[in-house]
């Protein structure tokens, strides 16, 4: 029987999130010495955890960026979880996957560098996109194989185990927040086809692509 770790662990998710629950939960029983941090977009990185010092960071659909400062902490890594494949990095990644109507999908786990998305790759775990998939469904699947990563990752850390090295590396530079934005801008002089795959990949609850005329924004609502 496995025993508890006596690694630390800093703990950094997303606030009101039940994988992140899940994960909290995991570790807590895993772990004697863990600091939690939750947060929103938008919420600052807390002032007190400039004082954690020890030997892993675990980011896990965490809202902040990491400063370096903080990853040079990690006496023995600073490791994130992306939901996404290699193939997006950055943010919008699940829009851009359906937009680019990819046939498969995944999430990676990668130690943090100083710019987001770009550190050595540790494990990938990939999955097939549906024609049926819309923003909602992919992130409910990705989320499920991130929670199965997540697990597989941690442990190997608790048994003390190396982690693995992925020969994969990130094909492309971080998406951006102006990239996203423009991804969910439609104009009159777009196909059909154009305007179908932007509505799929940037449709989610109350979000909704727009189309700009004479000076108003309008969003776009879907027929039924």
């Amino acid at each position: 029987m496995t025993t508890k770790s006596n690694n630390s662990i800093l703990f950094l998710g997303k606030k009101k999130d039940k994988y992140c629950t899940k994960a909290v939960d995991f570790i807590k029983r895993n772990f004697y010495d863990v600091s939690v941090y939750l947060g929103e977009w938008g919420d600052p990185l807390p002032e007190d955890i400039s004082w954690w010092d020890g030997d892993y960071i675990i980011s896990y659909l965490s809202r902040w960026v990491v400063p370096e400062y903080l990853i040079r902490k990690a006496k023995v890594a600073a490791i994130n979880f992306h939901p996404a494949s290699p193939d997006y990095p950055g943010i919008g990644c699940y829009n851009f996957a359906l937009y680019e109507e990819a046939n498969e999908y995944g999430v990676t786990c990668h130690y943090m560098a100083n710019k987001v998305d770009t550190g050595k790759i540790i494990a990938v775990k990939r999955f097939p996109i549906f024609m049926s998939d819309d923003v909602a469904s992919l992130i409910l699947r990705t989320y499920d194989f991130q929670l199965v990563l997540f697990y597989e990752i941690m442990s190997k850390i608790i048994k003390n185990e190396p982690l693995p090295s992925s020969e994969e590396s990130w094909s492309k530079k971080p998406f951006t927040r102006k990239q996203f934005n423009q991804l969910g801008i439609i104009n009159l002089s777009m196909t059909d086809e154009e305007v179908t795959r932007r509505v799929r990949a940037t449709s989610y609850g109350l979000f909704k692509p727009t189309i700009e005329i004479a000076g108003h924004i309008f969003e776009i609502k879907t027929l039924k």
